[in-house]
Protein backbone atom coordinates (compact mmCIF):
# COMPACT_ATOMS: atom_id res chain seq x y z
CA UNK A 1 0.00 0.00 0.00
CA UNK A 2 1.22 3.41 -0.81
CA UNK A 3 1.37 6.11 1.76
CA UNK A 4 2.30 9.77 0.94
CA UNK A 5 2.44 12.93 3.80
CA UNK A 6 2.92 16.32 3.23
CA UNK A 7 6.10 17.54 5.16
CA UNK A 8 6.73 21.21 6.49
CA UNK A 9 10.83 21.11 5.18
CA UNK A 10 11.71 24.36 6.11
CA UNK A 11 10.10 24.77 9.34
CA UNK A 12 7.85 27.88 8.11
CA UNK A 13 4.37 25.91 9.21
CA UNK A 14 3.23 25.44 5.78
CA UNK A 15 3.82 22.12 3.75
CA UNK A 16 6.47 22.50 1.09
CA UNK A 17 7.15 18.61 0.88
CA UNK A 18 6.12 15.18 0.13
CA UNK A 19 7.39 12.05 1.59
CA UNK A 20 6.35 8.76 0.29
CA UNK A 21 6.42 4.85 0.51
CA UNK A 22 5.46 4.08 -2.71
CA UNK A 23 6.24 0.17 -2.63
CA UNK A 24 4.62 -0.38 0.55
CA UNK A 25 7.57 -1.66 2.65
CA UNK A 26 7.18 0.72 5.51
CA UNK A 27 10.53 3.26 3.98
CA UNK A 28 10.32 6.24 2.46
CA UNK A 29 11.64 5.61 -0.78
CA UNK A 30 10.22 9.37 -2.45
CA UNK A 31 11.18 12.81 -1.26
CA UNK A 32 9.51 15.65 -2.93
CA UNK A 33 10.71 19.50 -1.75
CA UNK A 34 9.31 22.72 -3.33
CA UNK A 35 12.36 24.78 -3.08
CA UNK A 36 11.24 28.06 -4.25
CA UNK A 37 7.42 27.97 -2.49
CA UNK A 38 5.14 28.16 -5.76
CA UNK A 39 3.10 24.98 -4.80
CA UNK A 40 5.26 22.51 -7.23
CA UNK A 41 7.78 19.85 -6.28
CA UNK A 42 10.95 20.82 -8.06
CA UNK A 43 13.19 18.40 -6.64
CA UNK A 44 12.50 15.03 -6.30
CA UNK A 45 15.04 11.67 -4.31
CA UNK A 46 14.26 8.44 -4.90
CA UNK A 47 15.38 5.24 -4.15
CA UNK A 48 15.26 3.65 -7.12
CA UNK A 49 16.75 0.07 -6.40
CA UNK A 50 14.74 -0.59 -2.66
CA UNK A 51 18.17 -0.36 -0.60
CA UNK A 52 17.10 2.20 1.72
CA UNK A 53 19.33 5.16 0.07
CA UNK A 54 18.53 7.80 -2.38
CA UNK A 55 20.35 6.85 -5.96
CA UNK A 56 18.74 9.08 -8.12
CA UNK A 57 17.61 12.87 -8.05
CA UNK A 58 15.68 14.83 -10.44
CA UNK A 59 15.85 18.78 -10.19
CA UNK A 60 13.69 21.30 -11.91
CA UNK A 61 15.47 24.69 -11.20
CA UNK A 62 13.73 26.92 -13.25
CA UNK A 63 10.08 26.10 -11.86
CA UNK A 64 8.68 24.84 -15.40
CA UNK A 65 8.05 21.75 -14.99
CA UNK A 66 10.44 20.30 -16.79
CA UNK A 67 13.63 18.07 -15.44
CA UNK A 68 16.78 20.51 -16.10
CA UNK A 69 18.92 18.29 -14.12
CA UNK A 70 19.64 14.21 -12.77
CA UNK A 71 22.05 12.97 -10.88
CA UNK A 72 22.55 9.30 -10.33
CA UNK A 73 23.68 6.84 -7.60
CA UNK A 74 23.69 3.73 -10.27
CA UNK A 75 26.07 1.19 -8.39
CA UNK A 76 24.87 1.90 -5.19
CA UNK A 77 27.85 3.05 -3.45
CA UNK A 78 27.13 6.24 -2.05
CA UNK A 79 28.89 7.71 -4.83
CA UNK A 80 26.70 10.07 -7.81
CA UNK A 81 28.51 8.47 -10.74
CA UNK A 82 25.81 10.07 -13.14
CA UNK A 83 25.27 13.29 -13.74
CA UNK A 84 22.99 14.97 -16.47
CA UNK A 85 22.23 18.64 -17.29
CA UNK A 86 19.80 20.43 -19.84
CA UNK A 87 21.38 23.25 -20.28
CA UNK A 88 18.84 25.00 -22.64
CA UNK A 89 16.14 24.37 -21.19
CA UNK A 90 14.25 22.62 -23.94
CA UNK A 91 13.60 19.29 -21.67
CA UNK A 92 16.50 17.04 -23.48
CA UNK A 93 19.06 16.44 -21.43
CA UNK A 94 22.12 18.34 -23.16
CA UNK A 95 25.45 17.35 -21.25
CA UNK A 96 25.76 13.88 -19.22
CA UNK A 97 28.79 13.55 -17.24
CA UNK A 98 30.16 9.38 -16.25
CA UNK A 99 32.49 7.02 -16.41
CA UNK A 100 31.92 5.66 -19.78
CA UNK A 101 35.19 3.29 -20.15
CA UNK A 102 34.98 2.03 -16.12
CA UNK A 103 38.56 3.24 -15.29
CA UNK A 104 37.34 5.15 -12.32
CA UNK A 105 37.53 8.41 -13.94
CA UNK A 106 34.50 10.99 -15.23
CA UNK A 107 33.89 11.28 -18.80
CA UNK A 108 31.22 13.15 -20.58
CA UNK A 109 28.96 13.00 -23.22
CA UNK A 110 27.46 16.10 -25.27
CA UNK A 111 24.10 15.36 -26.68
CA UNK A 112 23.93 18.20 -28.38
CA UNK A 113 26.50 20.25 -29.01
CA UNK A 114 25.62 23.37 -30.51
CA UNK A 115 22.54 23.49 -29.03
CA UNK A 116 20.04 23.59 -31.86
CA UNK A 117 17.79 20.65 -30.69
CA UNK A 118 19.34 17.77 -32.87
CA UNK A 119 21.70 15.37 -31.40
CA UNK A 120 25.55 15.83 -32.44
CA UNK A 121 27.42 13.36 -29.86
CA UNK A 122 30.58 14.49 -28.76
CA UNK A 123 32.84 12.16 -26.41
CA UNK A 124 35.10 13.89 -23.80
CA UNK A 125 36.90 10.75 -22.49
CA UNK A 126 39.29 11.52 -18.93
CA UNK A 127 42.76 10.29 -19.40
CA UNK A 128 43.09 10.62 -15.62
CA UNK A 129 45.25 13.27 -16.38
CA UNK A 130 42.79 16.20 -15.85
CA UNK A 131 44.15 17.52 -19.52
CA UNK A 132 40.76 15.88 -21.37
Amino acid sequence: MEDIYEVDVDGDGISDGVVADIDGDGYIDTVGIDQDGDGIVDTVAIDTDGDGYVDTVMIDEDGDGVVDAVAIDSDGDGYVDTVGVDTDGDGILDTVAMDLDGDGDVDAIIADTDFDGEADTMIIEDDGFDDY
